[in-house]
């Protein structure tokens, strides 16, 4: 099992960790540690990038990915690795915090929407340069979703603190989520996020520690996608 230092400190750029398994999966050169700082993609977050680093020689971290209670790493090669060697861990920290901002964007956008609107999220997509939500909304109206951003980008001048917690699943409030699915049985455990007093979702990412971090949110566009579904694109300042 993949210790995921991320979940309780976003802001830890490098760390030593263990090798606990180096494979070849799919042509890939894959190895798992027994802790990591590095974000598998999923949930509509991104894979984390940067380097493993072993007395000197530094490998490139291409991909992470989550599967059951491990979190792989795949690298350019893996010469010279071996099972229990101690590494240097280096996130590539650009592309992770843009992905933090982006992602916490996302929370006050989906906050905002669902305040105003009722709507509930079906999925979404960040990325460095733009990010994506998608929700059910049966009156669309482009100009009234574009009005919203007035709101969205006055709660990052409160400047809020944004925190994290644990809550068992069979105490955990029913506004826990803005998904229309709502969240996989599997999880009794629920990690959320919490941005002042103004907002609290279950969330697995990572995430800034203030509103003030962000400059602007900007809206970029709407699609009416047919029927009720919508999708937005935004980027930031």
């Amino acid at each position: 099992m993949t210790k995921l230092l991320y979940l309780d400190d976003s802001y830890l750029k490098e760390t030593t960790a263990k090798i606990a398994s180096i494979q070849e999966i799919e042509d890939n050169k894959v190895i798992t540690l027994d802790q990591t700082i590095f974000y598998p993609k999923g949930g509509g977050q991104p894979t984390d990038k940067g380097k493993v680093i072993k007395d000197g020689q530094e490998y490139n971290v291409l991909e992470v990915y989550k599967y059951q209670d491990n979190v792989y790493h795949v690298l350019d090669n893996t010469n010279s690795l071996n099972i229990g060697d101690e590494v240097i861990l280096k996130l590539d920290w650009n592309r992770r915090y843009r992905l933090m901002k982006m992602h916490t964007a996302a929370h006050i956008i989906c906050k905002i929407i669902n305040q105003k609107t009722g709507a509930l999220i079906t999925g979404n997509q960040l990325d460095v340069e733009k990010s994506r939500i998608d929700f059910n909304l049966e009156n669309y109206d482009k100009e009234q979703i574009i009005s919203f951003f007035d709101d969205i980008n006055n709660i990052l001048k409160q400047n809020l603190d944004i925190t994290t917690d644990y809550i068992d699943r069979n105490n955990a409030p029913e506004n826990l989520t803005f998904l229309a699915k709502g969240l996989p049985e599997s999880i009794k455990k629920i990690r959320f996020v919490k941005i002042g007093d103004i907002d609290i979702q279950a969330d697995g990412g990572t995430h800034i520690k203030n509103t003030s971090e962000i400059n602007k949110i900007i809206f970029l566009k709407s699609d009416n996608k047919g029927k009720s579904n919508r999708r937005l694109y935004f980027t930031l300042e």
